[in-house]
């Protein structure tokens, strides 16, 4: 404010309408073995046919891993997907030596440049690329474009043959477009129908600096690049040596084309065995909290150093759970609670309350190859968080008839009894259990801190979570202000009102936020911090009723028992 020298009035503005911000619950992170997609890149997945578009349908080295994110899918909307891959794996190529292609930067970085030893390269690494054929037919200095269009077989897909566009026609060249059709040759992206049509790019240009009428680029390569999810162009292609003028600008140039219709199929890509390091690799991608935000890890059917991996990625973000289900020999294990203690207690070794266990594996159909697989049930339980999210609030348990049903059960792998349930749960791990007439149940809400705590049952996990990131995402405003009365007591003001909505929606008993000069002393004010105490009774879920029936005489009231009402 300005220093006056005679009497005024001065007006300002102080923002008090600044609220503890929403941040999202349901958002789960997988990394896993899929046959088609980017490699280490995260792809956010909304549901189960996504996944097939952008990750390719389950085969039997892919089905585990598949599901295990497919069931996350069949209770939430919103799930951040890594493709693991062995480095040594090859894409498909129409011509060549094999390529390596991770994703759409390995692309960009390595393969910009023109090439006439490749034609056509698969997206992604992997033997399904093998099933991709692409065709082309172009517009051509030597041949009648019309007679040469009329011969292809794939016409139908196009409205008139390819000629010169605009754009070059303006430029003073010639006869620069051409039509793409990608084809699914031995059917394996389109559920076994040989010879489907995937993809058309009508009216492509060779001219590197071809354009549309609305601007957009028209050259074929960029196009691929950009809009394609099966191919890349390595060219200028070399079908029978007539490509010379391919890639070249517009100025002046009348472009070659092929006969008829150039047709090739892609071959040569390899699917190599994934490797733990290889998965920890994609799991290295949704490791980081700044850049991703998920609260839900589904380990899949991870092995244990995987778990273990998955787990620490956790508890250092500090701001989602881990799921994860004992190894497969649960599934034929005569003695499936000695299996499953031991996995909890001495293999998996991960005492936190950033961890969820469960007891094993279910049966299920997989209507992609149309037989029954065994998937652990992890994402299910991840999921059973989303569905708690959507019905109440995390702070609820997913578990019991309510809230914790799992979906899509023939039958589980091991369904334990009472003894065998105490004896797992007293280890950390939260029985799954089919029970008559109520089908199949999460039976436990444990976390795997097994010393006594407030953090060893999961919806207390998921309210801290909630608390710590919501408050410290609006607390991010006080940065840089002044530590004085105003400032902590504006913070009192933001988190209050937040603490008591929780408060009316049974997240907590009780709460105190504890910010002035008690614990913001000088000491701490000269040392540049501020200090917010949040105290939080949190609610505690029922795991254990106990009902006590009693007989009494018919002559006795009930008020000389029990005392009067």
């Amino acid at each position: 404010m300005a220093f006056q020298i005679s009497p005024g009035v001065n007006v300002s503005e102080i923002d008090l309408t600044t609220v503890v911000p929403a941040v999202s619950t349901t958002a789960g992170g997988y990394a896993g073995q899929f046959q088609w997609g980017p490699v280490g890149k995260r792809r956010l997945i909304t549901n189960e046919t996504g996944l097939v578009s952008t990750f390719g349908a389950p085969d039997s080295n892919t089905a585990t891993s598949f599901f295990s994110a497919s069931n996350f899918l069949a209770y939430g909307n919103n799930l951040q997907v890594v493709r693991a891959a062995n480095t040594s794996s090859y894409n498909s190529v129409s011509g060549g030596s094999p390529v390596q292609i991770a994703s759409e930067d390995t692309y960009d970085v390595s393969y910009a440049s023109d090439s006439s030893s490749v034609a056509f390269i698969a997206r992604y690494p992997g033997a399904l690329g093998n099933s991709l054929k692409v065709s082309i037919n172009t517009a051509n200095t030597t041949l009648n474009a019309s007679a040469t269009f009329a011969n292809w077989q794939y016409k139908g897909n196009f409205s008139a043959a390819p000629n010169t566009s605009s754009y070059v026609a303006s430029a003073g060249g010639a006869y620069d477009q051409m039509h793409v059709i990608v084809i699914d040759e031995d059917g394996l992206f389109s559920n076994g129908q040989k010879n489907t049509v995937l993809e058309v790019f009508p009216y492509l240009s060779k001219a590197v600096d071809g354009k549309n009428d609305d601007g957009s680029p028209s050259y074929y390569r960029t196009v691929l690049r950009n809009q394609s999810r099966y191919v890349y162009a390595l060219g200028p292609t070399d079908y029978a040596n007539t490509s010379a003028t391919w890639g070249t600008t517009a100025a002046g140039t009348s472009f070659q084309g092929v006969s008829v219709g150039a047709t090739v199929s892609l071959s040569g890509g390899t699917t190599k065995a994934v490797q733990d390091g290889d998965v920890s690799t994609a799991w290295d991608v949704l490791a980081n909290p700044d850049v991703v935000d998920v609260s839900l890890l589904v380990a899949g059917d991870a092995s244990t150093t995987i778990q273990q991996k998955v787990i620490d990625t956790a508890v250092a973000r500090k701001d989602c759970v881990a799921f994860v289900s004992p190894p497969s020999t649960v599934i034929t294990s005569a003695t499936p609670d000695s299996v499953v203690s031991t996995w909890a207690s001495s293999t998996l070794s991960r005492e936190t309350s950033y961890a969820v266990a469960d007891s094993g594996w279910k049966y299920q159909f997989d209507k992609y190859n149309n037989a029954y697989r065994w998937i652990p049930l992890n994402g299910d339980i991840a999921g059973l968080c989303v569905n708690t999210d959507k019905v109440a609030d995390p702070w609820y348990s997913p578990a019991g008839a309510t809230r914790g049903a799992i979906r899509n059960v023939v039958k589980l792998a091991w369904n334990p009894t009472q003894a065998q349930r105490d004896t797992i749960y007293a280890v950390g791990v939260n029985p799954v259990v089919s029970m008559p007439g109520q089908g199949t149940i999460l039976y436990g809400d444990k976390t795997l801190v097994t010393q006594p705590t407030a953090f060893g049952r999961i919806n207390v996990r998921r309210l801290f979570i909630v608390l710590e990131k919501a408050i410290s995402n609006a607390a991010k405003f006080s940065l840089f202000e002044l530590n004085d009365e105003f400032t902590r007591a504006q913070f009192i003001a933001l988190v209050e009102p937040f603490l008591r909505d929780v408060k009316g929606r049974r997240g907590i008993y009780d709460y105190r936020v504890v910010c002035d000069t008690t614990n913001n002393t000088a000491q701490v004010i000269d040392s540049n911090q501020f200090v917010g105490d949040i105290y939080i009774k949190p609610a505690r879920s029922i795991n254990y009723i106990q009902l006590n029936f009693i007989a009494v005489r018919s002559g006795v009231s009930f008020n000389e028992i029990v005392g009067a009402v």
